[in-house]
């Protein structure tokens, strides 16, 4: 099946070819194409500047592009599509925050840096190898097995930033997939690292869970992973947010009954 049928991905190609740049589709598109997910969102990453490609698209197909230089990327919108231009980039992270450090890199840095097996997976754009599927990490197989997991070793991913370990439980909940065991083991290990995060970007996970299928699948991994448990937030809008989560009516009941997740909608 040809997932870059739009015409957008052709010009997206054409245009790195004659930057002398090389683009690749990566993360939720891929992830939601390989299992028959729609998806609105396309993360083109270029080994050189997203900016400037973002640009040359926009130039072509008659659009605003909308660029935000402290983070290095570019938006577009064509019909009902968003599209964010990055350049690849390795990152490195302060142990008191999530805000990585960040150079220039490769494909392959930018795939390591990616927060879980089956979001770096990447289509390539380039002429020569069109649609091609780059996966260093076998995310296609942790997809087809349902299983999230790390590219890295867990406690590094989850400790150097740890929204990813509320991103997990997240993924696993919308897509009914299990989280390896080792992954679980490190979230539990790096459940006190939440405690940099804003309450904002904890707020943003709470709500995509609850608007999952089955929320309390999430809540029953929060719960087991010991995120719930009490513990002083610095954000005083975090322990007011958590102390209600602790007490919500009509989700934790079960999850404090020790029900497992499979059994409870």
């Amino acid at each position: 099946m040809n997932f870059l049928n739009k015409k957008i991905f052709s010009i997206i190609s054409e245009q790195a070819r004659l930057s002398d740049v090389r683009a690749f589709v990566i993360g939720g598109y891929v992830r939601d194409s390989l299992i028959g997910r729609k998806s609105k969102d396309i993360d083109i990453v270029v080994e050189g500047s997203g900016i400037e490609l973002a640009k040359k698209v926009a130039e072509v197909i008659g659009t605003n592009v909308s660029v935000f230089k402290n983070f290095g990327t570019a938006m577009l919108r064509w019909k009902d599509l968003e599209i964010e231009f990055v350049g690849a980039r390795k990152e490195s992270y302060r142990a008191n925050s999530r805000n990585p450090i960040v150079e220039d890199g490769s494909l392959t840095d930018d795939q390591l840096r990616r927060d879980f097996t089956i979001n770096a997976l990447a289509f390539s754009l380039q002429k020569e190898d069109y649609g091609a599927l780059s996966d260093p990490f076998n995310g296609k197989e942790d997809l087809e097995r349902k299983i999230i997991r790390t590219p890295l070793e867990p406690d590094t991913t989850y400790s150097d930033d740890p929204l990813r370990m509320l991103r997990a439980i997240r993924f696993a909940t919308q897509l009914s997939f299990t989280i390896e065991p080792a992954s679980l083991e490190a979230i539990y290990r790096n459940r006190k690292r939440l405690s940099i995060l804003s309450f904002e970007r904890i707020n943003e996970e709470i709500n995509k869970i609850l608007l999952s299928p089955k929320p309390s699948v999430g809540f029953y991994l929060m719960d087991s992973t010991g995120i719930l448990e009490k513990r002083p937030y610095h954000d005083p809008k975090c322990q007011l947010f958590q102390a209600r989560l602790v007490r919500h009516p009509c989700i934790l009941p079960g999850c404090r009954a020790g029900a497992s997740p499979a059994g409870r909608s």
